[in-house]
């Protein structure tokens, strides 16, 4: 299987346009790769990172580069679920209430601090990224497709907060940061022009159905049976490890198999290697692990490296069934 060229066309943009974040949000080629992924995968994506490094320019660059509906939630311990899902109102001319959607009901949602809210908003934002609806006064609502959470919390200041469940946290398929840029990548943003200005005239790069078509793609991508069973002998590693407490879920090897597939198809092929795996582990184990002593982000990731030493890399393997 290859792919047509009108496909073809479709992945160049999301080149061009990981391009083009590039030049807003400078040096962080990988983040948007990364995010895009997800996005790909139909998966949400947390951003833990200290205030001030792009994490809003970055989302709303993209956001942007694809024409999509947008909105930002700022999560604050008095916000409650219907200013986040909407609320009823009586309309006096039918006799009935009705429905007036909230910030929710767009197709990329930035969660601004999600853990300074209160679990009870936490569970409705819960239910809005696995089941892709809201329920409210017994009513159900679709929520827009595609729809994608991309949050953030702050590492360092935790005072005031609600950390977040496991439950909440194996929703996010990545967990990513940005962090401090190098010397050369903050003298190219001091020298750039204003960065909030350049969003707005920034002009579509892919459109929505494009992006969508990819992303109904992403399912087929072929995956041979030995990549399959090397993926679940990592997730074992993690199940088994006296330094654990909570290894990865069911839901986090169904999460690695469509990053991987995502993975591949940015990549251009139709099938998965075994390097499209070992390129989003880190990111998709980070935050699914939960240690017995408290680890910093180097130990993390220190540790999920030594986990993939113990596991054979599968080396011949067919691309094609």
């Amino acid at each position: 299987m290859t792919y047509s060229v009108q496909t073809e066309q479709s992945i160049a943009k999301l080149h061009t346009l990981i391009d083009t974040v590039d030049q807003i949000v400078i040096g962080k080629k990988d983040v948007t790769r990364y995010t895009l992924i997800a996005m790909l995968a139909g998966g949400h994506v947390l951003f833990e990172d200290i205030p001030g490094v792009g994490k809003t320019l970055l989302i709303k660059t993209i956001a942007k580069c694809l024409e999509a509906d947008f909105s930002r939630v700022q999560f604050t311990p008095d916000l409650i679920p219907s200013d986040i899902i909407g609320f009823s109102v009586p309309n006096m001319q039918d006799a009935q209430f009705e429905f007036r959607h909230g910030p929710l009901f767009n197709q990329i949602v930035l969660a601004d601090e999600i853990n300074r809210t209160s679990p009870r908003t936490q569970a409705a934002m819960l239910e809005a990224m696995s089941e892709k609806q809201v329920t409210l006064d017994g009513k159900t609502h679709l929520l827009p497709d595609p729809f994608f959470v991309l949050a953030t919390q702050n590492p360092i200041d935790y005072e005031g907060t609600y950390p977040l469940p496991e439950a909440q946290l194996d929703r996010f398929l990545f967990q990513l940061s940005l962090g401090y840029p190098s010397k050369e990548q903050e003298i190219r943003m001091l020298e750039s022009p204003d960065q909030l200005n350049s969003i707005e005239q920034l002009q579509p790069i892919l459109s929505l159905n494009e992006f969508n078509t990819l992303k109904e793609l992403v399912k087929s991508v072929y995956v041979n049976p030995q990549l399959l069973d090397y993926m679940i002998m990592l997730v074992d590693r993690t199940r088994n490890h006296s330094e654990l407490r909570l290894g990865i879920s069911p839901r986090g090897t169904q999460y690695c198999l469509a990053a991987a597939r995502g993975q591949a198809l940015l990549s251009g092929r139709d099938y998965v290697t075994p390097q499209d795996i070992l390129s989003i582990i880190k990111p998709l184990f980070r935050h699914r692990l939960l240690f017995v002593n408290r680890m910093t982000a180097q130990a993390i990731d220190a540790f999920i490296d030594e986990l993939i030493s113990q596991v054979d890399i599968p080396t011949k393997i067919r691309s094609t069934k």
